[in-house]
């Protein structure tokens, strides 16, 4: 209690009773005044207020107590005061004692800001300037610094960490997009005012020697940069705007895609994206090794691919069109000219889907091949995914990245499993897994997310999901010839998440495809130019799309897949 506190409930304090009251079960030391209608809860509060009064008065006040199990007032007895005036000295030494730390950390505290302070005056003085008599700097990026081990080196990039030793030497471990290098500067370069004031994510240039390191030391790459000149470029702003108060590992899930540009910057976001980068080449160059050639479909539509309901659409010059869902009906086209052909663009799909599996925007690999069988197409499916994963596997530079977001991963050499829609349903019900009123999944049902994963994360391989009930797929997939009721379609599931290929042969006879737009309620009028397919030359083919941030999720265990892009896209989310 302050000293002003005391003088004001002094003040408030019924003077001509000389009583100051404590009501142990009524009272209260924090609102109370010491006064009949408002007493103290302690005997402490009492004597704390008669001892900051004037030494003249402190004799004539008495100090009444009302125990919790009585309706009275009595006076305080000799053992309880003294009890209260001992517990009141110890009070009265420990706030001595804590006024002067205090007292005596704020002058260290201030001697410590004008010490910094002059360090930083002083630090402005000195200037660096390039020895010219050493050799002449290589400009590098990190990438390259292993073949140019023993040369002197230039190289630019972003504080990603920064460690300072002592007051001559400090480590920086910069980035540059290529890889991470650490850099050692000693003496003078540590004392400059831009070494003082070092930020992480600046951006600096750095000269200097790059060094093997000796056994038993490590550092990215094995080598550091023993730097003997460097320049700030871009100073990144410290104090609560540094860039680790903006976000972090911590930071509530909306903070981080709010920030997502700065995610980006982490060593996790950041590999992930590089993996997705040759990720997306190795797609490229599976499709380019087995002949098929890439085509670029529009995404600007007026047609549907997957059902109304997910359409995003928009004004076209006064017209109705769509984002598109899919690229399918524009890779058919391209058959009869093109043969096999793939795609690798974005689709759009406006489902208000919240799971961690789901994106508005995702990029979309698809293909469509001519004079296939339903079993061409399995083996299509399955020779890809194997094949990609193979590809990024055989770069040391990936593999470490993979390696590093999923530790223990090992490529599949085992055949997928392949099981009928039948088998499943089946699966579920004999391994407990049933719907939430505990009722039996039936043929003809969708399977919902949750025991899809369930199944697919037991059996702890790749399923190849084959041959679903027409009700339940798009119109464009043909009943099989031996069962009406199920379709050529097929969906790949992998472990940890699920659905990650979708694809089936497609209707080919014109008659049949008519039939279909009709029992789905669609116009024809728009697909004109897809029924075309089936008027002039058809053929039997097949096709599949893939999503490629649940493949990346899959392949680098990612809990979702908004890791796995560069902004996401989803519901309440188009920002940055």
């Amino acid at each position: 209690m302050s000293t002003s506190e005391l003088a004001s409930k002094t003040e408030q304090l019924k003077l001509s009773e000389n009583l100051v009251y404590v009501d142990e079960a009524a009272g209260s030391d924090e609102s109370g005044h010491g006064t009949k209608e408002a007493p103290y809860k302690t005997a402490l509060a009492a004597v704390t207020l008669v001892a900051n009064m004037p030494e003249e008065k402190q004799e004539t006040f008495k100090i009444m107590v009302k125990k919790a199990d009585s309706d009275d007032y009595a006076e305080i007895t000799a053992s309880a005061l003294k009890k209260a005036k001992n517990a009141h000295k110890i009070a009265e030494k420990k706030a001595k004692k804590q006024a002067e730390q205090a007292a005596k950390d704020q002058a260290q505290q201030q001697a410590k800001q004008l010490e910094e302070q002059r360090k930083l005056e002083e630090s402005k003085q000195i200037k660096l300037t390039l020895d010219e008599s050493l050799p002449e700097p290589k400009l590098i990026r990190i990438k390259d610094a292993t073949e140019c081990r023993g040369q002197r080196v230039k190289v630019f990039g972003w504080v990603n960490r920064l460690r300072v030793q002592g007051k001559d030497m400090m480590f920086i471990v910069l980035r540059d997009g290529t890889g991470y290098l650490q850099c050692v500067l000693t003496n003078r370069l540590c004392h400059t005012y831009d070494a003082l004031t070092l930020t992480l994510d600046s951006t600096v240039v750095l000269y200097g020697t790059v060094d093997k390191l000796p056994e038993g030391k490590t550092a990215p790459g094995g080598h550091e940069l023993t730097v003997d000149y460097w320049e700030v470029v871009g100073k990144a702003p410290g104090g609560d705007d540094a860039i680790t108060n903006k976000v972090n590992a911590e930071s509530d899930p909306s903070i981080q895609y709010q920030q997502r540009h700065l995610v980006i910057r982490g060593d996790t976001a950041s590999a992930v994206l590089k993996v997705r980068s040759r990720v997306m080449r190795a797609f490229r160059d599976h499709f380019d090794s087995a002949g098929y050639f890439e085509v670029t479909p529009p995404c600007m539509v007026q047609t549907q691919v997957e059902g109304g309901s997910t359409l995003f659409s928009f004004n076209y010059y006064g017209e109705q069109a769509y984002l598109t869902q899919s690229s399918q009906l524009y890779l058919e086209t391209c058959l009869p000219s093109m043969g096999a052909v793939y795609t690798m663009a974005e689709s759009y799909r406006a489902e208000k889907s919240h799971t961690r599996r789901h994106l508005s925007e995702y990029t979309h690999c698809e293909a469509e091949i001519p004079f296939i069988s339903f079993n061409d197409l399995l083996d299509c499916i399955e020779n890809m995914v194997k094949d990609v994963v193979n590809r990024v596997w055989a770069e040391p530079e990936t593999r470490a990245m993979i390696e590093q977001l999923n530790p223990g991963f090992k490529p599949y050499t085992e055949p997928f499993v392949r099981m009928r829609y039948e088998e499943a349903i089946k699966w579920l019900n004999d391994n407990g897994v049933k719907h939430e009123d505990g009722s039996d999944y039936v043929f003809g049902e969708d399977i919902p997310e949750s025991p899809e994963r369930a199944m697919t994360d037991k059996i702890g391989k790749p399923i190849l999901l084959t041959h679903f009930p027409g009700p339940i797929k798009a119109f464009y997939m043909p009943a099989t010839k031996e069962d009406p009721r199920v379709t050529e379609s097929v969906d790949l599931l992998m472990p940890g998440v699920g659905e990650i290929v979708g694809g089936s042969m497609r209707i080919w006879d014109h008659d049949d495809l008519l039939a279909a737009y009709k029992r789905e309620g669609l116009d024809t009028a728009p697909y004109y130019w897809y029924l075309d397919q089936r008027k002039y030359g058809t053929c039997p083919h097949g096709g599949f799309g893939l999503g490629v941030e649940r493949f990346l999720a899959w392949l680098l265990k990612r809990f979702t897949v908004r890791e796995c892009c560069l902004y996401p896209r989803f519901v309440d989310r188009c920002q940055p």
